[in-house]
């Protein structure tokens, strides 16, 4: 049997079990656990060929494996929240693994009883998800929206109806691309580019090529956050060729203000600043979106993006319009706040007004401890001390 098989035989222990649930073979799954450990400080190493002997609970001779190296335990245990002693225990075989025509009954009736208001219900879940995640950070609402995610893939796998099934992959998608958002937040950089895949192959099957765009788009931002501004501002340009007449301005002048970021990120001065503009004649004067991807911009945060690119730039501009948005900001923005308190400590720092830049700077490590934003404190290292 070839190395990282998932074919029809029971899976030999636990953590062959969840490894089959993620939809990854053996290869792939230690691509991601050592990257997982790349990014999150853990010293262990994970082969595919070690994995393959874990997964058995033998060596290739039949020998037991023996005590797992602590490093590599604890790292096991970080990603699936379980201790390694029962990520090495033999399944125990459940009645919907026994019985499994059954759960196909099952969950075929189920996901026949979705109709309008269930997908109405799940809607206002997201909506609640968005807004703690906006307020207190994805440290409080990363788990709630992945657990969200497979509720809604699990109905939309068994929904017979097209209809149903196009809704349920929109909101699917729309949950995937917070995720990605969260996860890039909080430093799991190849977590949150699997949400956006995610999220883009869900947006293709609602049949909406605005939830494609945007999941696109904002999968850039990943691209961003590891240097490859090039590649993000190549992706940001494709996706503004994709759109026409069937997305909403709101979304276009989005697009146009993240592209507007990537380019600054370049340093095309006159192009990003170009895309900001061209964000603001778009942009519409209901920045409410009721239809298409969930965006979120109006005039106080197309600023905010604007004094962005400007404090990259070192533009002595950068510091009013950064400051005029963050006075108009609602206070429920925590994460959008702290990114502005960077900016202004950026800003202040290119002025040559240390004493200001430094409150600035610890303004951002406050708001972003308190939200567990790795990615905010990033930006902040270099502002030594902090």
């Amino acid at each position: 049997m070839p190395q990282g098989d998932t074919s029809a035989r029971p899976p030999r222990t636990v953590l062959e079990q969840r490894i089959r649930e993620r939809r990854q073979t053996f290869e792939e799954f230690a691509q991601f656990a050592e990257q997982f450990a790349v990014e999150h400080g853990e010293p262990g190493t994970l082969s595919a060929r070690h994995l393959q002997r874990l997964v058995s609970g033998r060596h290739p001779d039949g020998r037991p494996i023996g005590q797992v190296r602590p490093a590599t335990a604890r790292l096991l245990e970080r990603i699936f929240g379980i201790s390694v002693d029962e990520l090495l225990a033999v399944p125990v075989a459940s009645e919907a693994i026994v019985d499994s025509d059954r759960e196909l009954q099952l969950m075929l009736s189920v996901s026949r009883r979705v109709d309008g208001a269930v997908i109405r219900l799940l809607t206002e879940q997201l909506n609640a998800i968005r807004r703690l995640d906006r307020q207190l950070g994805a440290i409080v609402a990363y788990e709630e929206v992945k657990t969200k995610a497979r509720q809604v893939e699990r109905l939309m796998s068994y929904s017979l109806s097209p209809v149903v099934r196009n809704q349920l992959a929109a909101l699917l998608s729309e949950l995937h691309t917070l995720a990605g958002w969260q996860a890039l937040d909080v430093g799991s950089l190849s977590e949150s580019w699997q949400h956006y895949e995610t999220a883009k192959s869900a947006a293709a099957e609602s049949g909406i090529p605005s939830f494609e765009t945007h999941s696109l788009a904002e999968q850039a931002f990943v691209l961003l956050d590891i240097g490859r501004s090039g590649d993000a501002v190549d992706v940001l340009a494709y996706a503004r060729t994709r759109t026409d007449d069937s997305c909403s301005r709101l979304v276009r002048a989005w697009l146009a203000a993240a592209h507007g970021e990537a380019l600054a990120a370049k340093s095309m001065r006159s192009e990003s600043l170009c895309a900001f503009d061209e964000a603001e004649i778009l942009l519409p004067a209901d920045s409410t979106s009721a239809d298409g991807p969930y965006v979120v911009l109006d005039s106080i945060h197309l600023a905010r993006w604007r004094g962005h690119a400007l404090a990259r730039f070192g533009d002595a501009s950068a510091v009013d319009v950064l400051s005029g948005a963050l006075d108009r900001l609602d206070p429920s923005f925590t994460r959008a706040a702290t990114a502005l308190h960077v900016d202004l400590a950026t800003a202040f720092a290119v002025l040559g007004e240390h004493a200001e830049a430094r409150i600035q700077a610890c303004r951002a490590v406050e708001l972003a401890d308190q939200i567990g934003s790795k990615r905010q404190k990033r930006r902040l290292r270099i502002f030594n001390g902090l």
